[in-house]
């Protein structure tokens, strides 16, 4: 099949697909933790207020769950990826993950976290430690309140009003101190979202990694594992070889998860990307190849979709939700390509395009001619 996409040159150049569309093994046991940050499907006939207000298609947000499901995916519910702090807000997240929850009673084997914040705390409204400790607790309590496990995300409001190193342990010692159950941590580079520059009370790596790794090791009991997304590989190896025996890494490095989930012989990343919602297939059947020792197997299978994230990942980082959601619309997941305070129009038709190309290449358009026909429907919107 061929296609006209355009150039950053302005030219409208052809392209014939090359791609195979990845099978994936369903009911493959996988070597690693993988948790898929899901989006979230809007629902653009209930849109009255776009920017201010969300409207969620649940339907089709819990089908698309239930597709990470069937593929042996564990979920990160209510994350950066669905919007969360960029046009999703705490009530709808609530929702969301209330029937998140419910939703995997009814499968066997489903899995998932949920991410508990303070984005319900506008950041200039926090005065103080308090405040955030208080906007922390209710969003724990309400995940922990349903059955849930907790992803404590990175807080904009602690960013806010925090002095220092000993302001961000006394709020994380406080919370760790009650959670119930087991919690996954989330250091968030200011690379996906800039108002969190200077986590952990210090703008350089080495003083924020031994923040950390203290308040990791007074609540070792407590913590399930840590989820850096730097896009950086030495400064996740470093923490991961400082982690006390027991606590996980999940690599949320969406440039170079292959490497990081394989090991290097002597440790090894778990996931929790949010790539995989985009390339769940391809990820699924690379996974069940490193399950069954087949190295090359599954370096064949990840290879292609690197280029794929590094371009849906490209700065501005952060609008890299556009990109998992035009993938989604592709591949039929859903019937259109609206987003939650039309964040659609965060990228530009050529970043589009590649975005098309790329995932073709990694065998990611699972039905050819359906990606080929709704490309072409958007393009010409586009004026191409």
């Amino acid at each position: 099949m061929d296609i006209i996409l355009p150039a950053e040159s302005g030219d409208r150049v052809g392209y014939r697909l090359v791609g195979q569309p990845v099978e994936p093994v369903i009911g493959a046991a996988f070597p690693r933790i993988a948790y898929a940050a899901a989006h979230v499907v809007a629902n653009p006939f209930a849109m009255t207020d776009p920017w201010s207000q969300a409207a969620v298609d649940w339907d089709r947000t819990m089908a698309f769950r239930h597709h990470l499901w069937r593929l042996g995916f564990r979920i990160a519910e209510a994350m950066d990826t669905s919007q969360r702090g960029m046009g999703f807000d705490w009530a709808s997240a609530r929702e969301l993950i209330r029937r998140s929850i419910a939703e995997a009673r009814t499968m066997k084997g489903a899995n998932l976290a949920s991410g508990a914040g303070t984005d319900h705390l506008a950041p200039a409204a926090a005065r103080t430690l308090d405040d955030v400790i208080h906007a922390y607790e209710e969003q724990f309590a309400f995940i922990e309140g349903e059955g849930g496990k907790a992803i404590m995300m990175a807080s904009r409001a602690l960013a806010a009003v925090a002095k220092g190193p000993d302001d961000y342990a006394r709020v994380y010692d406080r919370i760790l101190s009650q959670a119930s159950g087991k919690v996954i941590l989330h250091w968030l580079g200011d690379m996906f979202d800039p108002a969190l520059k200077g986590y952990w009370g210090s703008r350089d790596f080495e003083p924020a990694l031994d923040t950390v790794i203290a308040i990791i090791e007074r609540h070792a009991g407590k913590i399930e594992g840590i989820k850096i997304s730097l896009l950086d590989t030495g400064k996740e190896v470093l923490l991961r070889d400082r982690l006390p025996e027991g606590v996980l890494m999940f690599t949320g490095d969406d440039f170079n998860y292959p490497e990081l989930i394989a090991g290097d012989g002597r440790r090894h990343s778990h996931a929790l990307l949010g790539i995989f919602d985009a390339i769940a297939p391809a990820a699924n059947a690379a996974l069940a190849r490193l399950g069954a020792g087949d190295r090359a197997g599954y370096d064949a299978l990840m290879a292609p979709t690197v280029p794929l994230s590094r371009k849906i990942f490209e700065a501005p980082t952060e609008y890299y939700k556009a990109g998992i959601v035009f993938m989604a619309w592709l591949n039929g997941h859903q019937n259109h390509f609206t987003m939650v305070g039309g964040m659609q129009s965060a990228r530009g038709i050529c970043h589009y395009a590649d975005v098309f190309r790329l995932a073709d290449q990694a065998g990611l358009l699972a039905d050819p001619e359906l990606a080929v026909a709704r490309m072409k429907s958007f393009l010409a919107v586009a004026g191409v």
